[in-house]
């Protein structure tokens, strides 16, 4: 890898996912600690959208129990989560 070239993260790709498709991300100047939900950034469509963005994107299964507000609340948490799948 050349040196000025920077890794990109998994953190960076959620973040690029919903600043492309949550216009709100802008408007809202979303951190990563910020709740998607409680910040009205995300509904429950939305959440469908996540899932598919983690499963195809990261090549990951989200079970059933996954699907708790621990994994999806933040881009912080999402990450994690997504990071932990990849661990496995």
């Amino acid at each position: 890898m050349l040196a000025n070239q920077q890794e990109v993260t998994t953190r960076d790709q959620v973040r690029e996912f919903l600043f492309e498709k949550f216009p709100a991300c802008k408007q809202n100047g979303l951190k990563d600690q910020d709740s998607l939900i409680e910040t009205g950034i995300v509904d429950s469509m939305g959440m469908l959208e996540l899932v598919v963005f983690v499963e195809s994107d990261f090549e990951v299964e989200v079970q059933d129990m996954d699907l708790v507000p621990e994994n999806f609340e933040s881009v912080e948490a999402l990450s994690k989560f997504v990071e932990s799948k990849l661990e496995k």
